[in-house]
């Protein structure tokens, strides 16, 4: 293991942040955690000495335009990263090759990549409950070849799957409403990492800012934050089929 390592995670509903935790535990004795999903955007700078892990949500298989832009607030300066593309069982497509380039293009040095799996943000009976214990177990091997490599100081990027130019997604066409069940606490206000719901009015969703990340569904101390029943419904018929086989983690070192 080497000392330290900086996780930097856009994990709006929890799944990501625990899978990074998983695998940087592996890498390095001392973690430190930066939660790119806060409301108000940070600018953060590394440099040679740093190792980072970065960790991404995947929507339609790319990276959320939010996580993108709040990276290229980010300096890497020849810091060594790790690329994490967690996913809900379905695909990750072209976001870990994204994840890749935008890190790149930010003076990072990717030296590994990773496709992980949490539970689906929207259906949630999709990869339900992992990060596991099978899970942990297999990250934990993933960890320690990182950080073999890592140790050894080697730094060449590996190939990793995915296709440039990256696939069309233009995000979900529905946000979350309240329902009747608001008491317009204010609570999904300042956990929106989009900062989508007015202030004055916590009864809206400002659709043009919302990523349907379901942070406000999550957070909600009364369940009254919802998708649309119709849309639900839809998208756990649509996604039934990959509840069938279970999606694994992948390695690219």
């Amino acid at each position: 293991m080497i000392d330290r390592i900086t996780v930097l995670h856009f994990s709006p509903t929890g799944g990501t942040r625990r899978a990074a935790q998983l695998l940087a535990a592996r890498i390095a004795q001392q973690v430190e955690e930066i939660d790119l999903a806060l409301p108000q955007a940070q600018t953060h700078g590394f440099g040679p000495e740093d190792v980072v892990l970065v960790a991404g949500s995947v929507y339609g298989g790319r990276l959320p335009a939010l996580m993108v832009q709040r990276l290229r607030e980010c300096s890497g300066a020849g810091a060594r990263a790790v690329a994490a593309a967690v996913y809900g069982g379905r695909a990750y497509e072209d976001a870990l090759v994204e994840l890749a380039d935008v890190l790149e293009a930010q003076g990072f040095r990717v030296v590994a990549g990773a496709a992980l799996v949490a539970e689906h943000s929207i259906v949630r009976t999709l990869a339900a409950g992992r990060p596991d214990g099978q899970d942990e177990a297999q990250l934990a091997g993933f960890g320690a070849r990182i950080a073999e490599k890592l140790a050894r100081g080697e730094a060449g990027m590996p190939a990793l799957p995915g296709d440039r130019p990256y696939r069309d997604w233009a995000g979900m066409p529905v946000v979350p409403a309240a329902g009747e069940g608001c008491t317009g606490c204010g609570t999904c206000v300042k956990a929106c990492p989009a900062q989508a719901i007015p202030a004055d009015d916590p009864y809206k969703t400002d659709a043009e800012r919302c990523i349907t990340c379901m942070r406000c569904v999550q957070v909600c101390p009364t369940g009254a934050r919802v998708l649309p029943a119709p849309v639900q419904a839809m998208l756990s018929q649509k996604l039934a089929p990959f509840a069938e086989k279970r999606a694994e983690n992948e390695l690219f070192i």
